[in-house]
């Protein structure tokens, strides 16, 4: 069985994406190649991980990587997941489907420890519900 193909985008490749493509190959198991990048990389945030690890989903090893590595490889869904990056990146080469999904960027959530992970974990849960309905729908 050939496993459908997914890559999400962001800009930086160090939330939103990356916690996407956690749920993603956590939730559906073996439906998909999962992978993510970024406009550019930086490196995956400590929140992220936080937020995800709450989900009992391991992102730690995960690292932020740029897209020009996924360019022109066959791609069932490009999922871009942020404005940003649905601009900067309209359309990958080998892209079947483009799905644009638009979340806030909780790296810009400024504040004490506490309330920046409180602004990961609000992404976090409206990237899960989007992620849920991607699964039912496919």
């Amino acid at each position: 069985m050939n496993r459908r193909r997914v890559l999400f985008v962001c800009t930086h490749n160090s939330a939103r994406s990356q916690m996407a493509e956690g749920m993603l190959r956590a939730w559906a198991g073996d439906r998909f190649e999962v992978a993510s990048g970024g406009t550019e990389a930086t490196g995956v945030r400590p929140e992220a991980i936080a937020a995800m690890a709450e989900l009992g989903i391991d992102i730690s090893g995960h690292a932020s990587k740029t897209i020009e590595r996924f360019m022109g490889q066959p791609w069932d869904w490009l999922i871009p997941v942020c404005e940003e990056a649905c601009e900067a990146c309209p359309y990958v080469p080998g892209a079947k489907v483009v799905l644009r999904w638009s979340f806030d960027d909780p790296s810009a959530a400024t504040g004490t420890d506490e309330q920046r992970l409180v602004e990961f974990r609000r992404v976090r849960d409206e990237l899960a519900t989007q992620v849920h309905a991607f699964i039912a729908a496919t």
